[in-house]
């Protein structure tokens, strides 16, 4: 009686309509995701899915970022082929797919209908912004179209003095370090090739010269801070939660090493800025004649077919993802490759004398841009370590829409899936004897070589790697230099430990014998 004594008949009746339609507007909800999630269900159930830990569990706490890992991604590409489902807790499943006819569909597929999963990518948001990697939708196409000129082979050309200073600066390091008697030095060589790859980066960015490989950065310190304390975040759910995280320590530390970032890179955007306002777009190219653009002046210059501008704040998103996604992996992948051809001393030998062959006669110990097309053994060495070691071993999707499979499977929308490259480089479908190092694989004398899709060390499609031909040169550049300079050697015959994090790292560092070649 006391609804209707305070609301009266009418509003009585209004109220009653109001939660009637409130739980029927839930029931109908309810519905549609119980039946969407049984869709899912029925559509998951033709791919295959190892034994988990219970299905309350899943595979929760399986895949392991440990040599034996890796090992297992190496069996289940023996047991499943193509691609297998996982399941985090009983409600999250993951698509881990290593097979060009299973990844094809997800990297052909446009950015809009495949854009990367933010549950891998998320914690780099803070200290990458909307750059090409984080970005989507229409943001990420206007980015991309704006930042393909900067990747020109005609503006990557400018960059092999970058790459051939570095490479004398890190080799002067490790001549010292052998001593005046020409001894082999041990060193950890990821930690000084990151170093190397940060100091080329500073210069081909910001036109900026640190001495970071001589002397200590703050700038350079702080890139490498955040690497870490990202990797350390993915293995701490309780660090998961953003606000949970402002108030760790290691949320705190993380706050700084983005503050020193963000500050250094702001300023030289503004300071750039202000010249080219100051002088005006002719008079400040007039002054750029004789003189190599680095990415920040590319990117000042870069319009959209309206004639809009990048903001500061865009520029600067762009500046920190390249400095993030060019140092470590070019690191890694040198790092590994320098293993690789320890490993393998009759293929460094011939690295050699095909660089020595193309040096001959020189003045000055530098490799020019027309010489990478020379170097096909040498190149052939660093694509097989890439296949054999990549240094992204998996990216992420998640698809906004169904995605059919060439078998007839349908890869459900809203699935997270896992692309492994790793995987798919050591998938015995495609590669006979995976585990084996032979760059004679990529010979032109084996015909057409592998399909595009079983060789993705930059990933491929609308969102692979933009930076890949400056990673290449990069590699080259590195590596013809190091072999015609040392003897890489093997410390020991205990292989390392793998351990994939952001980029494939060793367990306790990747340590080489650098043993400097008479002149």
């Amino acid at each position: 009686m006391a609804v209707p004594w305070v609301l009266g008949p009418l509003g009585a009746v209004a109220l009653g309509t109001l939660v009637l339609s409130l739980l029927l507007r839930w029931l109908w909800d309810a519905a549609v995701t119980v039946t969407r999630c049984w869709e899912t269900c029925r559509k998951l159930r033709r791919f295959p899915c190892p034994p988990g830990r219970g299905w309350l569990l899943g595979h929760t706490g399986m895949g392991r970022s440990t040599e034996e890992g890796m090992q297992q991604v190496d069996e289940l590409v023996a047991r499943c082929h193509r691609g297998c489902l996982w399941w985090l807790l009983p409600w999250v499943p993951v698509l881990r797919l290593f097979h060009p006819d299973t990844l094809r569909p997800v990297l052909c597929a446009p950015a809009f209908i495949a854009p990367k999963d933010q549950l891998f990518y998320g914690f780099l948001k803070p200290w990458l912004g909307d750059g090409l990697l984080l970005s989507g939708g229409q943001k990420w196409a206007r980015h991309r179209r704006l930042l393909t000129p900067a990747f020109h082979p005609g503006v990557l050309k400018s960059y092999l003095g970058v790459f051939n200073r570095s490479t004398h600066v890190m080799h002067a390091k490790w001549r010292a370090a052998a001593g005046a008697a020409g001894a082999a030095a041990r060193l950890e060589v990821l930690e000084q090739l990151s170093l190397l790859t940060l100091d080329t980066l500073q210069r081909c960015i910001f036109s900026h010269d640190t001495h970071c490989q001589e002397k200590p950065s703050e700038y350079i310190k702080a890139i490498l801070e955040l690497s870490t304390l990202v990797v350390r975040r993915q293995h701490h759910l309780l660090q998961h939660p953003t606000w949970l995280y402002r108030f760790s320590s290691d949320g705190r530390r993380f706050a700084r090493a983005c503050a020193t970032v963000h500050g250094f890179t702001a300023a030289v955007v503004q300071r750039r800025r202000q010249e080219l306002q100051g002088l005006g777009h002719q008079a400040w190219l007039e002054s750029h004649q004789g003189r190599r653009m680095d990415f920040i002046d590319l990117l000042l210059l870069a319009k959209d077919e309206d004639g809009n501008t990048l903001s500061d704040e865009d520029i600067s998103a762009e500046a920190n993802t390249f400095m993030f996604e060019g140092h470590d992996t070019t690191a890694s992948a040198l790092a590994w490759l320098f293993y690789n051809l320890a490993r393998h001393p009759h293929y460094q030998a011939r690295c050699r004398q095909e660089v020595q062959e193309l040096l001959k006669d020189r003045e000055v110990e530098e490799i020019q841009w027309e010489d990478l097309s020379h170097l096909p053994f040498t190149t052939m060495c660093i694509k097989e370590s890439l296949r054999l070691h990549p240094p992204v071993t998996a990216v992420s999707r998640r698809c906004t829409q169904d995605i059919a499979l060439q078998d007839g499977r349908v890869i459900p929308q809203g699935v997270i899936c896992l692309l492994s490259i790793y995987g798919t480089h050591h998938n015995p479908d495609i590669w006979p004897d995976p585990q084996v190092y032979n760059p004679l694989r990529f010979s032109p004398e084996n015909g057409q070589g592998p399909s595009p899709m079983s060789f993705i060390p930059f990933s491929s499609g609308p969102r692979g790697c933009i930076g890949w031909r400056f990673a290449m040169a990069e590699l080259q550049v590195v590596t013809a230099l190091t072999v015609t300079r040392f003897c890489i050697q093997l410390p020991s015959r205990t292989p390392p430990r793998r351990r994939p994090e952001l980029v494939l790292r060793a367990e306790h560092g990747l340590w080489l014998l650098l043993q400097p070649l008479v002149a």
